[in-house]
């Protein structure tokens, strides 16, 4: 699972990581502007994360790391965001792992300056679909799920290994 952290958005996308390209199961953009109280905000975060590791079986997610903007007050509230998604990850035993907005850009249009546009539209070309009503949040969560994908296969590609049963076996000193 690709998670596009915000209080008011959440994007999401569900994938199952298939060669040579992975397969779009879901994906799609919640919103919480609806809410008032801030903490309302934050459970209703932790919910829909639960709702759909259950919903999809899901066993992995992959959120944005944090990013340096100006508004603070909006920092906070992102910070916030992101922390409640990874403890809800681990509590329901989701193995997590945080991306640069660079490395995630990298990964999926092969530039770490793409725009969200570039983005978007290599997304398009791989699974096929048009993400013209999905909006960038949505997107982006798609783009995170992408790049864990591409990421993990990198990682048993360049030892060597099949699987990752292979890996281990070949590499019994790593701590994975």
């Amino acid at each position: 699972m690709g998670i596009d952290p915000g209080t008011i958005k959440m994007g999401f996308a569900i994938i199952k990581n298939a060669k040579p390209i992975p397969i779009l199961l879901d994906y799609g953009t919640l919103n919480f502007r609806h809410l008032s109280d801030a903490h309302d905000k934050l459970h209703q975060i932790f919910i829909k994360i639960e709702q759909l590791t259950n919903k999809y079986a899901v066993n992995e997610l992959a959120i944005e790391a944090p990013f340096y903007g100006k508004n603070v007050q909006s920092m906070l509230k992102l910070g916030r965001a992101q922390g409640v998604v990874i403890s809800a990850a681990k509590y329901f035993g989701l193995d997590t792992t945080e991306y640069s907005p660079r490395k995630i850009k990298q990964s999926v249009a092969g530039n770490g300056n793409a725009s969200k546009e570039q983005v978007a539209r290599m997304i398009e070309k791989q699974f096929g679909v048009d993400l013209g009503e999905a909006g960038y949040d949505a997107t982006d969560a798609l783009s995170v799920a992408i790049c864990h994908a591409f990421s993990k296969r990198n990682i048993l590609i360049k030892n060597g290994s099949k699987n990752w049963d292979d890996f281990i076996k070949n590499n019994p000193d790593r701590i994975i």
